[in-house]
C-alpha cells in the first residue's frame, strides 16, 4: 500500500513532533513524538491504527462466524466504537467506523435469533415441567415405595434448577407436581405402618427360630444338623425383616449359632482329612509304581495282570480329600486306557480275518502288476512305446501300493 493510499495518508507531523490524524469531523491531535524524523512519529500512531483495524477484522470475523452472537456481539461492536472514537491513531478511523456499522444488520438478525433461541428455551422448559408433572403423577399412583422417594428429590431438584416461565403456567405446574408429592408421602407412611406389623410378626418368628436352632446346634449327626440348618435358614428368609436395629440382633445371635454348629462339625472333618490326606499319599505313591512298572504296556497279559494287583491295592486304601479325587482317577483311568489299547492291538494283530484281508489286498495288487507287466512286454513287442511307458507308470503306481499292503500284512504275528 502506498503512502499516498494508506494509513499515514490520514495523519500530518509538524516540527515539534505533534501528531494530527483527519477524519469526517476534522483534524484532530493524537499526540507528540518529539526527536524524531516525521516519518517515525507518524508510523507510531499508525501502528495503533494497525492494531484497532486488526481487532475490527477479528470481530467481523467472529461475528460473521457465529462465535460471538447476540448482547455479547453488540457489546463488542459497542466497545469498538468509542474506543475509535477516542483513539490517538493515524488512519482511515472512519473506514473502520463504517465497517462496524455494517455489521448492524448481523447484529440484529442475531438479536432475533436469541429472541427465538429464548422463545425455544422457554418451550423447552415447559416442556420439561410438564414431563416432570406426568412422572410425578405416576409416582404417586404407583408403589414404587424406595426408589420413588428418591425419584421425588431427584425431580425436585431438577426442577428448581429450571428457569421459571410466565406465572400463571408455572404456578399450575408446581400446584400439580406439589399435590402429587404430597399424594405419594401419605401412601408411602400409610404403607410403612402396614410393613411395621410385618415385621414385628417376622420378629416372633425369627425369635422362634433361633430358639430350634439353639436345640440343634446340639447334635452329633451333622448330617441331620447341617440339613435342619438349611431348614431353618430357609424359614429365616420367608420370615421377612424385623425392624431394622432388631433384624440385625437377632441375625447375629442365629449365626453365632450356626457358627458354633458348623465349627464343631468342621473339627470333626479336619481329623477326617488328615487321614484322608495320608491315603491321598498312599495312593499317589501307589500310582507311581503302577505307572512306572505298566507303562508302556508291551505285552496286553502282563499289563492286565499288573493293573488288576495295583487295582486291589489302590481300592483297599480309605478315602481322600474331595479336591484330590478328579486327579486321582484320571491317573487311573488312563492306566486302564493303557491295558484296554493294548488289548484292542494285540486283538488286530492277531485277528485271522484282518490277516485275510490284508493278504487278499496284497494278492490284488500283485495280480494287477502281472496283468500290467503282460500288456508293457505285449506293447513293446509290437512297438507301441506309448502304451509301453502308461503300463510302466501304472506298474510303478500299484507296485508302491503293494509295498504299503505288505508292511499291514507284516504287522500281523503268525
Amino acid at each position: 500500500m502506498s503512502e499516498s493510499t494508506g494509513p499515514a495518508s490520514f495523519g500530518r507531523v509538524e516540527e515539534d513532533g505533534t501528531v494530527f490524524v483527519t477524519t469526517s469531523a476534522g483534524e484532530r491531535r493524537v499526540g507528540q513524538v518529539p526527536d524524531v524524523p516525521p516519518a517515525e512519529a507518524l508510523e507510531f500512531f499508525v501502528r495503533r491504527f494497525l492494531a484497532l483495524e486488526t481487532e475490527v477484522s477479528l470481530a467481523e470475523a467472529r461475528i460473521g462466524s457465529g462465535a460471538l452472537g447476540g448482547d455479547e456481539a453488540r457489546k463488542k461492536v459497542d466497545a469498538l466504537t468509542t474506543q475509535i472514537g477516542e483513539a490517538n491513531a493515524v488512519g482511515d478511523l472512519d473506514g473502520l467506523l463504517a465497517r462496524l456499522q455494517a455489521l448492524a444488520p448481523t447484529l440484529a438478525a442475531k438479536q432475533e435469533a436469541k429472541r427465538a433461541e429464548r422463545a425455544e428455551a422457554h418451550a423447552r422448559t415447559k416442556q420439561a415441567k410438564e414431563g416432570m408433572v406426568t412422572e410425578a403423577e405416576k409416582l404417586a399412583a404407583g408403589n414404587d415405595w424406595r426408589d420413588g422417594v428418591n425419584r421425588f428429590r431427584t425431580l425436585l431438584e431438577e426442577w428448581k434448577a429450571l428457569p421459571r416461565i410466565d406465572k400463571a403456567t408455572d404456578d399450575d405446574l408446581w400446584h400439580r407436581f406439589s399435590s402429587a408429592r404430597t399424594t405419594y408421602t401419605r401412601r408411602r407412611k400409610a404403607q410403612f405402618a402396614e410393613r411395621n406389623a410385618a415385621r414385628s410378626t417376622a420378629q416372633q418368628a425369627k425369635e422362634q427360630i433361633i430358639a430350634e436352632s439353639e436345640e440343634l446346634a446340639k447334635t452329633e449327626d451333622f448330617g441331620v444338623g447341617a440339613a435342619g440348618f438349611r431348614d431353618l435358614m430357609n424359614r429365616w428368609k420367608a420370615a421377612g425383616s424385623a425392624p431394622r436395629g432388631v433384624d440385625d440382633k437377632l441375625w447375629a445371635r442365629f449365626r453365632a449359632i450356626q457358627d458354633e454348629f458348623f465349627g464343631r462339625r468342621n473339627a470333626v472333618l479336619d481329623e477326617q482329612n488328615a487321614e484322608f490326606t495320608e491315603n491321598q499319599k498312599a495312593k499317589e505313591a501307589l500310582l507311581d509304581q503302577a505307572e512306572a512298572s505298566i507303562l508302556p504296556v508291551t505285552d496286553a497279559e502282563a499289563g492286565k495282570a499288573a493293573y488288576r494287583d495295583f487295582l486291589a491295592k489302590f481300592n483297599e486304601l480309605g478315602k481322600v480329600p474331595r479336591d484330590a479325587i478328579r486327579t486321582l482317577d484320571d491317573r487311573v483311568r488312563k492306566l486302564d486306557q493303557a491295558v484296554r489299547n493294548a488289548e484292542a492291538e494285540q486283538w488286530r494283530r492277531t485277528d485271522p480275518e484282518a490277516r485275510q484281508r490284508a493278504q487278499d489286498t496284497v494278492d490284488m495288487f500283485t495280480a494287477q502288476i502281472d496283468k500290467l507287466t503282460a500288456q508293457r512286454d505285449s506293447a513293446e513287442q509290437s512297438g507301441n512305446s506309448k502304451a509301453a511307458k502308461e503300463a510302466d507308470a501304472s506298474i510303478a503306481t500299484y507296485t508302491s501300493w503293494r509295498e504299503q499292503a505288505q508292511k499291514a500284512l507284516d504287522e500281523f504275528t503268525a
